[in-house]
């Protein structure tokens, strides 16, 4: 069989129900490709080689069943926030170290009955908090394109694994970005579903009312058979949509885009892009009219102001949701003279610096006397984005936009926390919001021959329609090849 990052999922899940290849064989030659690339990466925290061993040895005892499931066979990765039963999820933190859940999450429930390998649980920022997989208490993880750059973050070991061809498809959770700004500077395609859409349970939040679940894979029919799968709805999560699922595969057969209105918000094609961003993105949307669409510009005027309340509602959210951590009930302790100090030790030595600044902004957010000044005014931000994405909405079926104002950094190159921050101002708007967004690879940029991803936003649970423009313009795009740093030249 051929290497592995030379097959879409849907090609493999083809030939597995086919019954022209083995699991056993493409677990073989993914377990292979992880071994030549991981040093170089760094992708995933925990490699689950014999599970994944006895999982394909079960599958092929049993046999496909009739109709195969829709993932039969299949290696998986996972990012590793999301509880997996039996094999430890540390959400990148020194806090969970050691721990094993008991239960698996409702996405990965989903993936084992449609008859998914989980292969890995893959990296990320720790508590999901960072935007350059910089931030994991178990190291950095590598662009595949160039590995002295970072994939973004914090879904970054997710995207970095799709592409370095190490499984044929991922799951991340995307609480500001997490999800469509790695597959943009990693040049895979993303989907963050409507908030609701995928149910939270068993993920480990960052902040619930804006965490959700989604799929990273090569092209958009993959996601799109991966967004089948996870969707629907959870009475476990009650926050979970019970919304008609949609064939998503079937919305990724589109061909054209003749009687679609696309929006270019003009905010986010104000200053701040980089030029070779800029000229891709604009090359897109010209490859877009030319398919046949109507473009035309809209504004949403509050969006300038949705860094400042996405980073105060998201940090007072992690502040109270990651208060259970603290040395008593599980995970890391440290113990102390008393119940104070065993809390203080316990988290300083389980949390990063990262998590722990994220910490003290959302705590000071909720403390008395700053509630209305801070989280209050937050919250009516967040109302008015929401609502002026709607209207945009009402005269467009979709809105595009550059997902990154650059490409891919170079590690410790950025000179504050701050200015990482501001990273998210092309992606945070849309979660603020509730709504899907879809990042697809546009093109490489003319100086650095890094990927740039292209975002496509949608209305409320119309996952369908964002797939099928970004199914039309994928096959009107240039193809971003191969990168050249995880390459089979590269270990000859």
């Amino acid at each position: 069989m051929a290497s592995a990052y030379m097959h879409t999922l849907a090609e493999i899940r083809d030939n597995l129900a086919k019954g022209a290849i083995r699991p056993s064989e493409v677990l073989d030659s993914c377990l292979t490709r992880l071994a030549q690339t991981e040093p170089r990466i760094h992708a995933c925290i925990t490699v689950c080689a014999e599970e994944a061993r006895k999982r394909a040895a079960v599958l092929e005892a049993e046999g496909p069943s009739d109709p195969p499931g829709a993932l039969w066979g299949v290696p998986l990765a996972v990012k590793d926030v999301l509880c997996t039963r039996g094999i430890r999820t540390t959400a990148a933190s020194r806090i969970l170290e050691n721990f094993v859940p008991p239960y698996d999450a409702f996405a990965v429930e989903r993936l084992k009955v449609a008859g998914a390998v989980i292969i890995a649980k893959t990296n990320l920022d720790e508590f999901a908090m960072g935007s350059s997989t910089e931030f994991s208490a178990f190291g950095n993880t590598a662009n595949p394109w160039d590995i002295s750059r970072v994939p973004g973050g914090s879904s970054g070991g997710s995207a970095a694994s799709v592409v370095a061809g190490q499984c044929f498809g991922a799951l991340g959770t995307d609480t500001g970005g997490s999800i469509r700004q790695p597959a943009g500077l990693c040049g895979c395609v993303g989907i963050k579903p409507t908030y609701g859409r995928v149910s939270r349970y068993g993920a480990i939040a960052y902040g619930s009312s804006f965490d959700q679940i989604g799929p990273l894979a090569r092209t958009v029919r993959d996601c799109a058979l991966l967004l089948s799968v996870i969707a629907g709805h959870d009475p476990r999560d009650a926050t979970s949509r019970d919304a008609p699922v949609e064939d998503y595969t079937a919305a990724a057969g589109r061909v054209g885009l003749r009687g679609v209105t696309l929006g270019l918000p003009v905010e986010y094609w104000a200053e701040g892009l980089s030029a070779e961003t800029e000229k891709v993105c604009r090359a897109a949307v010209e490859t877009a009219a030319g398919l046949g669409a109507e473009i035309r510009e809209v504004s949403l005027p509050a969006l300038p102001y949705g860094i400042a309340a996405y980073y105060i509602l998201a940090t007072a959210e992690a502040s109270t949701n990651l208060a259970r951590y603290d040395g008593m009930r599980f995970g890391l302790r440290v113990p102390g003279g008393d119940l104070t100090e065993t809390y203080a030790a316990s988290r300083a030595k389980g949390f990063g610096e990262e998590v722990q600044r994220r910490i003290l902004l959302g705590t000071y957010a909720l403390s008395s006397g700053y509630y209305d000044a801070y989280y209050t005014k937050a919250a009516k931000v967040r109302r008015i984005i929401a609502g002026e994405f709607a209207k945009a909405l009402e005269r467009c079926d979709a809105l595009l936009a550059p997902v990154s104002p650059v490409v891919a950094w170079k590690p410790g190159s950025l000179p504050d926390p701050l200015s990482l921050y501001k990273m998210d101002i092309l992606t945070i708007g849309l979660n603020l919001a509730g709504l899907p967004g879809l990042s697809l690879p546009a093109g490489l940029g003319g100086e650095s021959g890094m990927p740039v991803g292209l975002q496509i936003f949608g209305r409320a649970f119309d996952e369908a329609g964002i797939i099928g423009i970004a199914s039309a313009l994928e096959a009107a795009l240039p193809a971003l090849g191969e990168p050249e740093d995880v390459s089979d030249a590269g270990f000859n």
